[in-house]
């Protein structure tokens, strides 16, 4: 019989699984994304192990999968358990698109890697879970670009926004986004972390895109998604802390052709 604290509180909230890591012979260590209090660890026993069912649980953890939860929630602990979890939403394609999951594992470890302390922030989440729910019903053309969409406009919930350019920048003949400062210029910066030309100018069409189904009117050569890519590996390491290297990036660049 299991015995919680008296201070482990039970409470519903949203998730959003970021990664599952291997616990014993049976259970999973979980990073979840929830509404109510930010990045969370769980700890599910038994979930490894199919049901007489013949239903692996396990299915439930894959990375992007938004769940309904009842979790016991200590402040003090930082390993946390789950009480119940079910489906909040089942996908089309995510999880059996290849090119789609390579994309929810792009973003999903951008959260990863950005999501430093366990602090509430449910316009984060919101955000999130809507990005995911829009991927796995949007067109071709939109989910080329969907990698980008989310990189460009996730840094504003780390209070590291990249600022637009204005309609007079963008009339100019030569502009530069400026990687460091997150901002555009006419002016060739002083260091190598930038984009010019029309580089630039796709980042200013991207961001200029304030929902998904923006993105299915953008059109992009498949050279520039691969530059603008390789230039958010840079970005994101020059504003968070040790950030790392974007693992999925390499596997995302060969599909998305």
């Amino acid at each position: 019989m299991r015995i919680f604290n008296v201070a482990d509180k039970v409470h519903k909230t949203k998730g959003i699984v970021l990664r599952a890591t291997r616990y014993g012979e049976t259970s999973l260590v979980i990073a979840i994304l929830t509404e109510l209090f930010g990045v969370q660890s769980y700890l599910v026993n038994g979930v490894r192990q199919a049901s007489a069912k013949g239903s692996n649980k396990a299915s439930y953890f894959q990375p992007g999968a938004i769940l309904e939860l009842v979790v016991y929630h200590n402040e003090l602990k930082q390993l946390q358990r789950i009480k119940e979890y079910r489906w909040s939403h089942i996908y089309q394609q995510i999880f059996t698109d290849v090119p789609t999951h390579s994309i929810v594992l792009f973003m999903v470890e951008l959260l990863t890697k950005c999501l430093k302390q366990p602090e509430e922030n449910a316009d984060l989440f919101n955000f999130a879970e809507d990005a995911l729910l829009h991927l796995d019903s949007c067109n071709e053309q939109a989910k080329a670009n969907y990698p980008l969409f989310f990189a460009l406009h996730l840094p504003v919930f780390f209070g590291i926004p990249p600022r637009n350019a204005t309609p007079g920048l963008l009339e100019s003949a030569s502009i530069y986004f400026d990687l460091r400062e997150g901002s555009f210029a006419l002016e060739m910066p002083s260091h190598t972390f930038f984009l010019e030309g029309e580089d630039a100018r796709a980042v200013a069409e991207l961001l200029n895109a304030r929902h998904p189904d923006e993105l299915s009117h953008i059109q992009l050569r498949p050279s520039i998604r691969h530059r603008l890519l390789l230039a958010m590996a840079d970005y994101y390491p020059l504003h968070i802390q040790d950030f790392g290297i974007l693992r999925t990036l390499p596997v995302l660049r060969e599909i998305m052709r």
